[in-house]
C-alpha cells in the first residue's frame, strides 16, 4: 500500500471545502434544509430568473449541487461529481452576471470559485483518501474526466442559452407593451 502524502491531504481538504457548501446549497433547493425554500421556492426562483420549466430546473440544480457535492466529498465517481458540480455553478453564475464579478455585490465570484475547483478536482483526481482509490478507480478512468466535463459543458451551454433566449423574449415583450 502506498502512503498518504501532503498532496492527498490537500486534495481531501479541497474536496471537502467544495463539497460541503455544494451539498448544503443543493439540499436547500431540494428539501428546504439549512434555511432553504425547498423545491417549490427554488422552482419559483428559477422561473423568475428565466430557467423554465422552473421545477425541472430547480430539481436539476439541486441534484447537480447536492449530488455532485456528495460525490466530490466522498471522492467517488470524481469525474461525474466534479462535472455535475461545475455545471451547476455555471448555471448559477449566469444568474449573477448582471451584478458583476465580486460576491459582495451579488456577483458570480463564489460560483466561479466552486465551479473551477470542482472541475479541477475532476481533472486531477481525488487522491488516495477517497472511495475511488479504495475501489481501484473503477469509476474514475482517465477518459472519464474529459468526457464528463465535455458533456456537462454542452448541457450547460444549451440550458444557459435557452435561459438567455427566454430573457430576451421577455424583454422584447415588455418593450412592445410600453
Amino acid at each position: 500500500m502506498t502512503s498518504v502524502d501532503r498532496r492527498d491531504i490537500g486534495l481531501l481538504l479541497l474536496r471537502l471545502g467544495v463539497s460541503g457548501p455544494m451539498f448544503a446549497h443543493g439540499t436547500q433547493k431540494l428539501f428546504g434544509w439549512f434555511g432553504g425554500s425547498g423545491i417549490k421556492g427554488a422552482a419559483k426562483f428559477m422561473e423568475e430568473h428565466g430557467y423554465k420549466p422552473g421545477k425541472l430546473s430547480a430539481l436539476a440544480a439541486g441534484i447537480a449541487e447536492a449530488g455532485g457535492g456528495t460525490l466530490l466529498g466522498l471522492g467517488l465517481a470524481t469525474p461525474a461529481g466534479g462535472a455535475a458540480a461545475a455545471a451547476g455553478m455555471a448555471g448559477a453564475a449566469a444568474v449573477h452576471t448582471s451584478h458583476g464579478f465580486f460576491g459582495y455585490a451579488g456577483g458570480y465570484e463564489l460560483n466561479t470559485i466552486y465551479g473551477v475547483a470542482a472541475a479541477g478536482v475532476a481533472l486531477i483526481g481525488p487522491g488516495r483518501l477517497s472511495l475511488d482509490h479504495a475501489c481501484e478507480y473503477r469509476l474514475d478512468r482517465p477518459w472519464m474526466a474529459p468526457a464528463a466535463l465535455a458533456a456537462a459543458a454542452v448541457l450547460t451551454a444549451v440550458v444557459v442559452g435557452a435561459r438567455q433566449a427566454e430573457l430576451r423574449e421577455s424583454r422584447n415583450a415588455s418593450e412592445q407593451k410600453a
